[in-house]
């Protein structure tokens, strides 16, 4: 099976599913030839990066398997709507094959962003919560995501 990988990634979550799809597949090329294009991105205020935007909307008869990270994660119901804003950028003559999502870390300026507001609003549980999810996004991408991904990609093959 022929493959295409293009990607964003901003602080290598992203670039980190992109090697673990190239690692799945033997055979790369370009997208002309591929029988599947795998098209990922980091998060960017709740849409893709806007590279990634104009690459979906080039792709035309082509089937698509979509990835992404985010940093607010764990809820499928969260990947979902992502992925629907995803869709809009997805030519009907497509096939999607499926997407995959997983949190990822972001950079120190968003912790320090929410450091700030914490200080001038101590009692400010949102914000807390939004410290706790920084946290945890640190440790994704991890094994287990990349297992998660592969596990999706072999069911829609």
């Amino acid at each position: 099976m022929k493959i295409s990988i293009i990607y964003d990634s901003a602080t290598g979550n992203t670039k980190k599913l992109a090697d673990e799809i190239s690692r799945m597949f033997e055979e790369k090329t370009n997208i002309e030839y591929s029988d599947i294009v795998f098209i990922g991105s980091w998060t960017d205020k709740g849409s893709p990066t806007l590279r990634i935007q104009e690459e979906l909307k080039k792709l035309k008869n082509k089937k698509i398997f979509y990835f992404g990270t985010c940093g607010f994660g764990g809820s499928e119901e969260y990947f979902n709507l992502l992925f629907e804003r995803v869709k809009e950028y997805i030519d009907e003559s497509n096939e999607i094959l499926g997407y995959y999502y997983c949190q990822g870390r972001m950079p120190e300026m968003v912790k320090k962003r929410y450091e700030k507001i914490i200080e001038e609003n101590p009692n400010d549980e949102k914000v807390k919560q939004s410290i706790e999810n920084y946290e945890e996004a640190l440790k994704h991408p991890n094994t287990k995501d990349l297992e998660d991904l592969r596990n999706k990609i072999k069911s829609i093959l």
